[in-house]
């Protein structure tokens, strides 16, 4: 099925507005993206582009660029969610488990939520066997953190028209791929539903800083009218507001002053939960029955 099969159209003012408990406005979902980039393929991104535009591989400045993150910017994350007591979601590459196991361990320790992330690091495109290497990751993440997880993110947020289906027979519930909407959707697949949750391509650190190349203070400004209008709107109707980050991205010296910015200001409110996938889809799925 291509996406409009799955689901149809449907505008926010149609719908019977969803509410939080304890007169909560808004949901902040965090997901910290952890990703195992193999030095022998083109990196996933380029902080450093390629001499004469011709992409050389091993490619380490770009291969260490991200390595960072693992050894330095993520336990800048760490210390400031400790500190917030806020437990995000981890969207992760199952190899990290395996190969950066210091970093994999710290996320479990803490209680973040394990979200499936592909094996590696690659469009979901060039997987030769995509229900395997599903399968593979829903495994090892399952043996590394002892519970299955119910989240998936494709890399790049990539998927096939098969993609959904496969999901679904592997266990997973909700997805974040679809980033169409403030609330979450169900869609539907030959395996039974899938609940999407609202990622963002918007306050994330990717697209705000590696394509669209704005100065680390633009994060916060971005981050805090999103927040404001949704903050609003959260008044009449409930609102889920995603960031996403990425530990060699957010993580650097120069960007992590921002990243505090925008969840000290945020907290300064009543009224908002952080919350991570499993607790965004429990609050859906009971919200839909008793409405």
């Amino acid at each position: 099925m291509i996406p409009r099969e799955r689901a149809p159209f449907s505008a926010i003012v149609d719908r019977p507005p969803l509410k939080l408990p304890g007169d909560a406005r808004i949901v902040v979902w965090t997901i910290v993206n952890l990703e195992y980039w193999d030095i022998s393929r083109p990196m996933a991104r380029q902080v450093l582009p390629a001499p004469t535009g011709q992409v050389l591989l091993p490619d380490v400045p770009n291969w260490a660029w991200h390595e960072y993150g693992m050894r330095v910017g993520v336990w800048r994350f760490f210390d400031l969610f400790r500190r917030l007591a806020i437990r995000p979601t981890v969207s992760i590459n199952a190899r990290v488990c395996e190969d950066y196991q210091r970093v994999a361990q710290e996320a479990r320790d803490a209680g973040w939520e394990f979200m499936g992330h592909a094996y590696e690091q690659m469009p979901i495109h060039k997987v030769d066997d995509q229900k395997a290497m599903i399968e593979r990751s829903v495994g090892v993440i399952e043996r590394f953190t002892g519970s299955k997880p119910v989240g998936w993110l494709g890399p790049g947020l990539t998927q096939t028209e098969e993609t959904p289906e496969l999901l679904a027979a592997a266990g997973i519930k909700y997805i974040g791929d679809f980033v169409y909407d403030d609330e979450p959707t169900e869609i539907h697949t030959a395996n039974g539903p899938l609940i999407t949750l609202p990622y963002t391509v918007e306050l994330n650190d990717i697209p705000m800083m590696l394509v669209q190349h704005h100065e680390s203070e633009y994060f916060v400004n971005r981050c805090l009218d999103t927040f404001d209008r949704l903050y609003q709107e959260g008044a009449d109707r409930a609102k889920i507001m995603a960031i996403a980050i990425h530990p060699y991205i957010s993580g650097q010296p120069h960007r992590i002053k921002h990243l505090e910015t925008v969840y000290d200001r945020i907290n300064q409110h009543p009224g908002v939960l952080h919350w991570n996938g499993p607790e965004i889809l429990q609050w859906y799925l009971a919200a839909r029955r008793s409405g």
